[in-house]
């Protein structure tokens, strides 16, 4: 027996490669598959099934391409009506797979066709469960995604995920080993640990969706508060993986021609593309293409796309570190965004070469901006998330979630400087380039962020538990 489980940092999400005596199962693969199909290759074992917990609405799953290229079935659970050929399964069906056993759980709640894996070995022994978004480590999938489509409330599927983990989940043995889609910073829940694998029984223990004494509706009340709003390429998504995508191929191939500056230009006012300029923020702040969005490759790169970029079809060009084009497509098509047409050839050395016009952030230090503010009293915005503001921010920051920008825009000052700050310096380089982007160039970013800023002294609040304030 032999698993793997390859996880993606970037969005937080782990598929999982399962070999036994020359055969292959795939759970949940990214949408570039070359890899699991060299990993099978080279062990000399065949791709027999594909099989996928969800449709995902994170990111786009490579099981359509993954099937085309091998020939094996792709397996859902009940419920399940994607728009391509597919297995789906019923409960406790069960699928051999060398030496082994892949038994099929039905556990819907996160979404109604949500489905947990069960592995047996040789002697028929519960293993392991591959448990997609139904449960996670410390957390479970949060319900109020596939409301829409089930004609349901986020408490109904919240009582539903309650049933799935009490009846099929929490009766196995302690010592089956967990092993869940997502790990912490997806936002498919919002307690996650940043472990990516663990044992049943220890879930048991620090898991609070898991406790043996919950109600169904302290389970409901729980795991239903303090969801955010998904992000708004969630449903696209999921759209992609019912009903079916273009290979990756045929994206990597349209994305990575190659433009001159001139032709870059021309390509973004005849086409209505956006610049995305996917460098390192401090090379964004020294030069960047005019109207140029700004989010890292360094960072949370497709999570952020996909928050920031409304619409999955935007036709997108790139400027990246020479290179890294590449990347860029793979990691944009992740999440859905197959609009890319073209990159900056030679990068943005090579728009500066040519005599473009470029612009620039204003951009200080914490030490620096600390001093103007305490003199000039400038209007100060924290685009961390809500959470993060609420712990701890400074005395007089006014929170803009970065998520959430185009909610804030008309409390920016029009008539005077202003100042933007984030944890690190990553997410307030983003907000400067939408901002900018829309007209607003009378900001100043600060390097370093929140912690640059708490080492200069700068005032902070106390963080005050909610439950503990005082009326």
């Amino acid at each position: 027996m032999n698993i793997e489980q390859i996880y993606t940092g970037c969005l937080a999400q782990g598929a999982y490669y399962i070999e036994s005596n020359g055969e292959v199962a795939i759970i949940d693969p990214l949408r570039e598959v070359e890899p699991y199909i060299k990993r099978a290759k080279n062990d000399k074992a065949k791709i027999k099934y594909i099989f996928e917990t969800h449709f995902h609405a994170d990111f786009v799953s490579g099981h359509v391409t993954l099937s085309k290229k091998t020939g094996a079935p792709i397996i859902f659970g009940p419920n399940a009506n994607p728009s391509f050929e597919a297995i789906i399964a019923h409960d406790q069906q069960e699928f051999p797979l060398g030496d082994l056993t892949i038994r099929v759980l039905h556990t819907p709640g996160h979404t109604m066709e949500s489905t947990t894996y069960l592995l047996q070995d040789r002697k028929g022994k519960d293993h392991a469960i591959f448990s997609g978004d139904t449960l996670f480590l410390g957390d479970v999938g949060r319900p109020d995604l596939a409301q829409k489509a089930a004609n349901m409330t986020q408490e109904d599927l919240a009582g539903i995920l309650y049933d799935s983990l009490r009846n099929k989940i929490m009766p196995l043995g302690d010592e089956v080993i967990v092993y869940p889609a997502h790990g912490a910073g997806s936002a498919c829940g919002k307690n996650m640990m940043k472990e990516t694998v663990d044992t049943l029984g220890n879930q048991k223990k620090m898991n609070y969706a898991l406790r043996a004494d919950m109600t169904k509706e302290e389970f409901v009340r729980e795991v239903t508060d303090g969801l955010l709003p998904p992000p708004k390429y969630f449903p696209l998504n999921v759209k992609m993986n019912k009903e079916g995508y273009e290979d990756i191929g045929d994206v990597l191939n349209r994305g990575t021609t190659a433009l001159t500056p001139e032709a870059l230009e021309i390509a973004a006012n005849d086409t209505g593309a956006i610049v995305l300029d996917v460098r390192h923020q401090d090379e964004f702040v020294k030069g960047h293409v005019p109207r140029s969005i700004f989010i890292g490759l360094n960072g949370d790169f497709a999570p952020w796309v996909g928050a920031l970029v409304a619409d999955v079809k935007q036709p997108i060009l790139l400027v990246a570190p020479e290179g890294l084009e590449k990347e860029a497509i793979t990691r944009l098509s992740r999440v859905g965004f197959d609009g890319t047409i073209g990159y900056l050839k030679g990068g943005f050395e090579a728009w500066k070469k040519a005599g473009m016009e470029y612009d620039k952030v204003n951009s200080l230090s914490a030490a620096e901006s600390k001093q103007e503010i305490d003199k000039t009293k400038a209007a100060l915005f924290d685009v961390r998330k809500e959470s993060e503001y609420v712990s701890e921010h400074l005395v007089d920051a006014t929170n803009a979630p970065l998520g959430f920008l185009n909610d804030h825009m008309t409390e920016f000052p029009d008539n005077q400087d202003f100042y933007v700050h984030c944890a690190g310096g990553y997410r307030s380089v983003i907000a400067a380039s939408i901002l900018k982007s829309r007209g607003i160039h009378n900001l100043i970013n600060i390097e370093g962020g929140f912690g640059a800023l708490k080492k200069e002294g700068a005032a902070v609040t106390d963080y005050v538990c909610p439950t503990t304030q005082q009326k």
